[in-house]
C-alpha cells in the first residue's frame, strides 16, 4: 500500500485534500491526523471492520479500547446511552480540548471499537485540522496514538510515517503538535467520576468543576493482568527500544548514580542515553545526553520528551536514564507516561 502525505496548514486548510481524508475513512481506509495532544490513527468507528484494520496497522491487542472522536458534542447523544450531568459540566469546560471521558456505550458503537467494553471513550479535539477531517469522514473517528503498539506516541508526521508508511492510505501532516501527551481520560460511568490517564487536563483543573474526583489506584502503577478500563492502562505504552530506567533522588546523587551506571554500561559496549534538564545536563557522560527543559516548565517538558524518546531510537541507543519528575499537576502526566515507557523500573538514590 501506498502512504500518501499530505501537508496541512491549520490556518489555511486545504478543503479537497481534507475531503479525500474523510473519502478513506468513509470507505474503510485509515488516516492518520493531527491533534492537539499527538498524531491519531483514524478509522470509522461505527464500522467494525475499520476498527479491526486498525489494531492490525498498530500491532495493538484487540482488548485495548479505541477512542472515538467527534467535532461537535450533539454527535455524543448517538454514542451513548445517557450523559450524565456532571459530564455536561465537564464538556462545557473542557471541550473542544485534551479530555476524554468514559460513558456507557449505545448500540450504535461496534465493540471491536470499545475493545470488547460496554463503554466507550470520547474526546472532541480542538484541533482546526482534527475538527475538519472529522466532519469529513461522518463525524465519529475512531483513533488511537498513530505509532505502532507500544512505541513513544508521534508528535510530529515523520514519526507518524516511520511507523505506518505502507500500512494506511493517508497521513495528514499538520506539523507540530501543541501538547506532546495524550488527553486525560476520566470514566463518567460510575458513582463519582475516575481519573483513569492523567493528561494535561490535571486533576486539579477538573475539581475546580465538579468538586469531587477520584482517581484509578493503579493509574501510577503496574496494572498488568488487568482488563484495560481505557486505552494505555493495561500494555507497556510510550517505550523506545532502548531499556528505560528512571532514577529518583536528590538533584546529586541521581546525576552520580546515572554517570556510574552510563560508564560501566559504555565500558560493556552499550550505548547510552540520558534524560536531564538545563540545570543537570553538562554533568552527564552518556552517548547521547538530551535536556527536556527547564525542570519548572512542564508544558515544555511534556511536549519534549516523545521526541526525545524517538531521536534515542534514531541514534540506536540501547540503554537510557531519565531524572524522575514531580508527580503533580501536568508532572503527574510526565511521570505516569516515563513509567509505563520504563515498564514502572525505579530506582531510587
Amino acid at each position: 500500500m501506498e502512504t500518501q502525505i499530505l501537508q496541512i496548514d491549520e490556518q489555511h486548510i486545504n478543503a479537497e485534500w481534507i475531503r479525500q481524508a474523510g473519502e478513506i475513512i468513509k470507505a474503510g481506509g485509515l488516516v492518520a491526523f493531527p491533534t492537539e495532544t499527538v498524531y491519531g490513527l483514524g478509522g470509522d468507528a461505527l464500522n467494525p471492520a475499520s476498527a479491526k484494520k486498525i489494531y492490525a496497522a498498530k500491532g495493538r491487542p484487540s482488548d485495548n479500547p479505541l477512542i472515538v472522536h467527534i467535532y461537535r458534542i450533539e454527535d455524543l447523544h448517538l454514542l451513548v446511552k445517557e450523559i450524565p450531568e456532571a459530564a455536561r459540566k465537564l464538556a462545557a469546560v473542557f471541550w473542544p480540548g485534551p479530555l476524554t471521558m468514559i460513558f456507557e456505550k449505545s448500540e450504535a458503537v461496534p465493540y471491536e471499537t470499545t475493545g470488547g467494553l460496554n463503554t466507550v471513550a470520547v474526546r472532541m479535539p480542538s484541533n482546526p485540522v482534527a475538527a475538519a477531517f472529522i466532519r469529513e469522514a461522518g463525524g465519529y473517528v475512531a483513533a488511537p496514538s498513530a505509532n505502532r503498539s507500544g512505541r513513544p506516541s508521534p508528535t510530529a508526521a515523520g514519526y507518524v510515517a516511520e511507523d505506518m508508511r505502507g500500512r494506511i492510505e493517508m497521513i495528514l501532516d499538520g506539523g507540530d503538535v501543541e501538547i506532546g501527551l495524550e488527553s486525560t481520560i476520566v470514566d463518567m460511568t460510575g458513582e463519582e467520576p475516575t481519573i483513569l490517564r492523567p493528561g494535561s487536563v490535571t486533576k486539579e483543573m477538573l475539581k475546580d468543576v465538579l468538586q469531587s474526583v477520584s482517581e484509578d489506584e493503579t493509574m501510577m502503577s503496574c496494572s498488568d493482568g488487568q482488563a484495560p478500563k481505557a486505552p494505555g492502562m493495561k500494555y507497556r505504552h510510550y517505550a523506545p527500544k532502548g531499556d528505560l530506567t528512571i532514577v529518583d533522588g536528590a538533584e546529586r546523587r541521581v546525576v552520580d548514580y546515572i554517570n556510574e551506571q552510563a560508564l560501566r554500561l559504555r565500558e560493556e559496549g552499550g550505548k547510552v542515553g540520558i534524560i536531564g534538564t538545563n540545570a543537570t545536563i553538562a554533568d552527564y557522560r552518556g552517548d547521547s545526553c538530551k535536556s527536556v527543559g527547564d525542570r519548572a516548565d512542564e508544558a515544555a517538558i511534556a511536549r519534549t520528551l516523545y521526541r526525545i524518546l524517538r531521536e534515542f531510537d534514531d541514534e540506536d541507543v540501547t540503554v537510557i536514564f531519565s531524572e524522575s519528575f514531580t508527580a503533580a499537576g501536568l508532572g503527574q502526566a510526565i511521570m505516569n507516561r516515563l513509567l509505563k515507557a520504563a515498564g514502572h523500573k525505579v530506582v531510587h538514590v
